[in-house]
């Protein structure tokens, strides 16, 4: 998907929300956005983590190739996942956004960087680094399961996850 597809979840909704064909699972408003770009989308890529960021600093690093990261720290309000630092390497590295279950740090550093990026809150404090959490394995939060593969769509009224890239025809 390109970086200049116009995203409206309310259309995607409208349209693909009784389509049988399409597995359509709209997420629960509970993420804020802090990167500049307010509208993304992309085939999504896991991390599933506790109050440690190693995995997430390891794939930011990677090439993204479009995709969004969609990282479950199964919303802990203790550290941050997500640093300035991190946010610049995933947008050097071509990743489309991240969204975090979870918190992040550096919200003034992070605002004016040209990805997207969302997230419950904000908090200071960084995490510890052990290495530990799984990749690319299915999670489910926010009433929305999250399967590597599948596609997130975020904009500023909200997230959808579909199985299927619903802005393949456009």
């Amino acid at each position: 998907m390109s970086d200049n597809t116009l995203i409206s979840t309310p259309d995607l909704c409208d349209q693909y929300e009784d389509d049988t064909q399409v597995d359509l699972q709209i997420v629960a408003p509970v993420f804020s956005h802090y990167g500049a770009k307010q509208a993304f989308c992309g085939s999504i890529s896991t991390v599933q983590c506790f109050e440690d960021n190693s995995l997430v600093a390891q794939q930011v690093k990677s090439a993204g190739h479009g995709r969004v990261l969609v990282v479950d720290g199964d919303a802990s309000m203790r550290c941050s996942l997500l640093g300035d630092q991190l946010a610049a390497a995933a947008l050097k590295n071509g990743w489309a956004g991240i969204i975090i279950n979870g918190c992040l740090r550096d919200v003034e550093i992070i605002a004016p960087i040209p990805i997207g990026i969302m997230a419950i809150a904000s908090i200071p404090r960084k995490t510890v680094k052990t290495g530990k959490g799984s990749l690319d394995v299915t999670v489910t939060f926010a009433g929305a399961v999250f399967s590597p593969g599948h596609y997130v769509y975020a904009d500023q009224t909200g997230i959808l996850v579909s199985d299927k890239n619903l802005l393949s025809s456009h």
